[in-house]
């Protein structure tokens, strides 16, 4: 289908993108890669009265470390992401998103702004802790990865502000997997999980395991994380803690999958995860 009309502006400065959405009102949408918003445009299931394009604006891509931190603009697509091993369990989420035509094209920050919990990097940020910058006509603030997912595709960026940069800590010495069930390589998951794994000897030092297409939001597996934390990590410990990943989600039924299977498929991805991790 076509797009219902609208206007558009490039501004080049990051003040003029947000002066844009002041001036749009709530009918004014960010565009940035554009992989989210165009196909609901298409289909008539947003109709934005002015597209404010972000390609313009300066400052907004590249990935640099900072005080123990990665500091990654929100503009970076996919592919840079998924070339940049040193973001750990990012750049391995980053490899699986869609195809190669889409990670060319999307970038981080559209994909948490648009806050869908079927996409691959808002578990990935919650295990990473990680932090995001939003910048609006009152200034700058600063919102952690567990506070800026609301609800079904609504999240914490006002309707004036611009996700400028996310920070993801660096987590050097942890271990990482992400395990990820569709029936296409480029389909979204019907379930996904990541894990990082923090080891002391054969011990659990730490472990974070996030949940993707597990409730209207994404979510961490906290009982299985706590059931770990501190055990052995034998595969018995392992499978045992993967048992509780479902715990406190409430995936709907669909086409694919009913609820019980797809919490079948949360231990069973949780527990993939958590091992393969110990191996990276």
């Amino acid at each position: 289908m076509i797009p219902a009309e609208f206007h558009y502006t490039a501004p080049e400065s990051l003040e003029d993108a947000i002066q844009a959405l002041v001036d749009g009102g709530e009918d004014a949408k960010l565009l940035a890669g554009g992989h989210s918003l165009i196909p609901l445009m298409k289909l008539r299931l947003a109709a934005p009265s002015l597209l404010v394009d972000l390609r313009k604006v300066p400052g907004l891509h590249g990935i640099e470390r900072q005080d123990g931190a990665f500091r990654v603009g929100a503009l970076t697509p996919h592919r840079k992401l998924e070339f940049s091993p040193e973001l750990g369990i990012v750049a391995k989420v980053a490899a699986v998103i869609a195809d190669p035509q889409v990670r060319h094209r999307g970038t981080i920050g559209g994909s948490l702004a648009h806050g869908d919990s079927a996409s691959d990097l808002p578990a990935a940020m919650l295990i990473t802790e990680a932090e995001v910058t939003l910048q609006g006509p009152d200034g700058q603030r600063s919102v952690t990865a567990a506070d800026l997912f609301l609800d079904y595709m609504t999240t914490a960026v006002g309707e004036q502000e611009v996700l400028t940069e996310i920070r993801l800590p660096a987590l050097d010495g942890w271990g990482s997997s992400y395990h990820k069930f569709n029936r296409r390589s480029e389909d979204w998951a019907m379930v996904a999980a990541c894990a990082v794994v923090k080891a002391n000897g054969s011990t659990c030092e730490d472990v974070r395991i996030g949940l993707t297409n597990m409730a209207a939001v994404p979510l961490r597996a906290t009982a299985a994380e706590d059931a770990l934390r501190g055990q052995e990590l034998s595969p018995e410990n392992i499978a045992k803690a993967a048992e509780l990943a479902a715990e406190g989600t409430d995936p709907p039924s669909d086409l694919n999958a009913s609820t019980e299977y797809k919490k079948h498929l949360a231990r069973v991805m949780a527990r993939r995860a958590i091992a393969d991790s110990l191996a990276a």
